[in-house]
């Protein structure tokens, strides 16, 4: 590994840490940790089942809208 490459690595690294530190502030560390594993899931999953989640988070399904 060169240096550009584990400089830029050490930049997503931060940006990570970032919003980890501001999701746990927001909203607690179990959502962040959720959220985290979420997006290594969609990683590891593929891109598709990434956007079908997103898909069908646009559309809810009648017994999941709450008056």
């Amino acid at each position: 590994m060169n240096d550009n490459e584990t400089a830029s690595k050490d930049v997503f690294f931060k940006q990570l840490a970032s919003i980890a530190n501001e999701m746990t502030a927001a909203h607690g560390k179990d959502f962040a940790m959720g959220a985290l594993v979420l997006a290594a899931r969609f990683l590891a999953e593929g891109e598709a089942r990434a956007l079908a989640a997103v898909e069908a988070a646009k559309t809810p399904e009648p017994s999941r809208i709450i008056l």
